[in-house]
């Protein structure tokens, strides 16, 4: 026996339909204030380098984004260098274990 649609059944599908799009626009401006506050929070903690950058110009998102990112990576690089200073015994082992050749060749996994 085929089951049967009853109205309870749609008018719940329309309920949730409808909360679905009523919430969707909530949803996507939370989202979206925690996306730019995010932002304006990078903004002021790096903002000597934003300044540095560019002193006069509106930043856009895009450009605190990378200008972010490139403060990370040297951070990361002084780190290591740090590192590499205070254990240069280890820096050395580390390169000549990846200097030595492999006695079997490996091959890159490309998935072309």
């Amino acid at each position: 026996m085929a089951p049967t649609i009853t109205a309870a059944m749609t008018n719940s599908q329309e309920h949730l339909t409808l909360t679905h799009k009523l919430r969707k626009p909530l949803v996507e401006k939370l989202r979206r204030e925690r996306i730019n506050s995010s932002i304006e929070q990078l903004k002021s903690l790096l903002g000597p380098e934003f300044l540095k950058q560019q002193p006069d110009s509106k930043l856009e998102k895009a450009d605190i984004l990378e200008m972010t990112v490139c403060v990370l990576r040297q951070l990361k690089q002084k780190k290591q260098q740090k590192h590499d200073d205070l254990y240069p015994l280890s820096s050395t082992v580390k390169t000549s274990i990846t200097t030595e050749k492999s006695p079997v060749p490996v091959a890159l996994w490309r998935p072309w």
